[in-house]
């Protein structure tokens, strides 16, 4: 509603936060866990889908944790990955793992470009420790919302288009799922495609794909 989409434009939402919250009920970070994410996520842990129950998990300071559930960064208008080194060590010498809600290394907040929990994650990783991602590109989240769809329809995969501007997230899960894909060149990489965004260069656009050994189905500068 808030970014005036009508009702008569979709049938259902499935977020990676839904995938991680199933995730999480299993037990896939432990039954006590150390929320790393802003207070506005709390809601993670209380705001569930009806099919998932989450009354046995406990949220625990680090020190009494079994496991991680990061929904974010606690200040990402100020802070970094780097900020949470001590942490890590910390987590990683205590063998937790890492329940990453959000696989997104950045996204665009207005006209700042802010770090998500995947960036988080992927410095956990590179330390040592063990992360587990639930959304794009990982197959939980596609096999949710097929599941989420078949509740409306039966939708042939040749039906399918995944949107994106995540060349390292969107683009890859819809290819790696055999779906067709739409690349966003206006987002997150615009920059490399010119001074128009409007209208990218394709000769910039193609080159730049073939160093990410990737081919998107088809692309377009924004939404409309």
């Amino acid at each position: 509603e808030r970014m005036h989409i009508a009702d008569d434009c979709w049938d259902d939402i499935v977020t990676s936060g839904d995938a991680s919250q199933a995730g999480m009920a299993a037990g896939l970070a432990g039954n006590r866990v150390y929320h790393l994410g802003p207070e506005k996520d709390d809601s993670f842990f209380t705001d569930t889908p009806r099919d998932i129950d989450v009354s046995h998990i406990q949220r625990v300071p680090l020190d009494q944790a079994e496991g991680i559930v990061c929904t974010g960064l606690f200040d990402d208008l100020n802070e970094s990955p780097e900020d949470y080194r001590a942490t890590f060590l910390y987590a990683k010498q205590k063998g937790l793992k890492l329940l990453c809600t959000n696989p997104d290394l950045v996204v665009d907040f207005g006209e700042k470009r802010i770090f998500c929990a995947g960036a988080l994650a992927a410095a956990y990783t590179e330390m040592g420790g063990e992360s587990i991602y639930f959304g794009k590109p990982h197959a939980p989240i596609y096999s949710l919302a097929r599941k989420r769809l078949s509740a409306f329809r039966d939708v042939e995969d040749a039906r399918i288009l995944c949107v994106g501007d995540g060349i390292l997230t969107d683009i890859p899960g819809g290819i790696a799922e055999g779906l067709d894909t739409l690349f966003i060149t206006g987002g997150l990489a615009a920059d490399l495609f010119g001074p128009d965004r409007d209208n990218p260069d394709g000769k910039l656009l193609d080159a730049w794909l073939d160093e990410q050994q990737l081919s998107p189905t088809a692309a377009i500068s924004y939404l409309r």
